[in-house]
């Protein structure tokens, strides 16, 4: 059931974020995610300039690539459009995350790798979501690959 009609109102912020799961043809999986901030209007920025309606203040991508036991064996963190110059510089240090299992404590352990200044805040939130897409991935992932190659081995 979708929402009630709203009040009438403006727009100001859209923030889109779009992940998406992956099977490799060499047995790992990627999770990628993406993530988008527009204005609706106008503004300036110390770093960029004038900001353009439309024109994304954030824009970021993240790949998780992933075995079946959760572990992380790649990162790669690309920031595209940023209001801060600091924030395409840090990237590189989301490779710190590489090892980590997907699980319990996985919020706490990427904090301690990647928060605060050494990260970047829209990025280590998008792990959330990075973290529960590996699950509705890799658990039936998993299932379906078995069933089809049982499929195979009975025909």
């Amino acid at each position: 059931m979708p929402l009630s009609p709203a009040a009438p109102r403006e727009p100001f912020h859209t923030r889109q974020i779009t992940l998406n799961g992956y099977h490799r043809a060499d047995g790992l999986w990627d999770i990628e995610a993406h993530l988008t901030d527009v204005k609706a209007y106008a503004f300036d920025n110390a770093w960029r300039g004038r900001v353009e309606p439309g024109v994304p203040v954030h824009e970021m991508w993240l790949r998780l690539t992933i075995d079946d036991s959760f572990t992380v064996q790649a990162v790669e963190a690309v920031t595209d459009h940023s209001p801060f110059e600091m924030c395409p510089a840090i990237v590189g240090n989301f490779q710190r995350i590489i090892g980590l299992k997907i699980g319990p404590g996985w919020t706490k352990a990427v904090k301690a790798r990647v928060g605060g200044t050494e990260g970047c805040t829209h990025l280590v939130e998008l792990l959330g979501p990075v973290a529960t897409v590996a699950f509705q991935t890799i658990a039936p992932g998993k299932a379906r690959l078995k069933a089809s190659s049982a499929a195979k081995t009975a025909a």
